[in-house]
């Protein structure tokens, strides 16, 4: 069952969503040669206290970290721990919060230092994707002709789309239905309705689409070994279209 928030409840995940994008805008910063994947998890995790909230992720199905961060190779679930940023790296890093038994949750990758131009345009092609795919949120679209836009700018670029992995409805659940694929065909699926709240989040590899799990029963790799991006946002179904909620406060 897909469950339409009122707009009592939006309030509370307004909050949340800015708690994350303004976590977020900490990353932003905080990415650098050096820093650890641990460091960066302490700066996200105490910012999400400071406000009131807690973070999703944590303790979720035993996660150990308050955000995922994924390096290069990683799509997602990277355990933040002793790794050190290089020049040239690209990390996922992926946030949930929980405001007042709400949820907002985004991933954003970053470019650590300078970066190539091969990376440079993973990074632009799937952020592309995620607003491709948003443009067609609005009530009465079928869900899937927003998996379908994001499909086609990810593939036109010659990249390849994940499958094993999609977006999601949430609430006061971290994950909720329905389930939103990055391909698929349009016209078909759910219609949208006002007061829905989906996190979209386009997962995009340069080369094969192939992917695994490691050892630690967590971090997903390319079978590959191409590197990969994820970009994530948090956004209600409006009247008219569509409102991000993990927005930041200075936006």
């Amino acid at each position: 069952m897909i469950i339409c928030k009122s707009e009592s409840e939006l309030v509370f995940m307004r909050e949340a969503g800015r708690i994350v994008a303004d976590t977020h805008r900490l990353m932003a910063k905080a990415v650098e040669p050096g820093i650890t994947t641990r460091e960066l998890d302490r700066i996200a995790e105490a910012y999400i206290r400071s406000q009131g909230a807690i973070p999703s992720f944590k303790g979720y199905n035993q996660f150990p970290g308050s955000i995922c961060a994924s390096v290069n190779d990683e799509l997602v679930h990277g355990i933040p721990g002793p790794r050190k940023l290089n020049e040239g790296d690209i990390i996922s890093i992926d946030i949930g919060a929980q405001f007042e038994g709400y949820h907002g949750d985004s991933a954003w990758t970053y470019g650590v230092g300078q970066i190539s131009d091969e990376a440079a345009r993973l990074l632009q092609v799937t952020e592309q994707s995620l607003y491709a795919g948003l443009q067609h949120v609005k009530p009465d679209t079928r869900l899937f002709t927003v998996s379908h836009a994001i499909q086609q700018v990810i593939e036109d670029a010659k990249m390849s789309v994940v499958r094993e992995y999609v977006g999601h409805g949430i609430g006061t659940n971290l994950h909720e239905e329905p389930q939103i694929p990055n391909y698929g065909a349009p016209n078909r699926g759910p219609r949208l309705k006002q007061g829905m709240v989906l996190a979209i989040e386009p997962m995009v590899v340069l080369g094969e689409r192939y992917v695994r799990t490691l050892e630690d029963n967590w971090t997903v790799i390319t079978e590959d070994g191409t590197w990969c991006a994820h970009f994530e946002h948090t956004v209600a179904v409006t009247a008219d279209g569509y409102e991000i909620l993990t927005r930041s406060s200075d936006s």
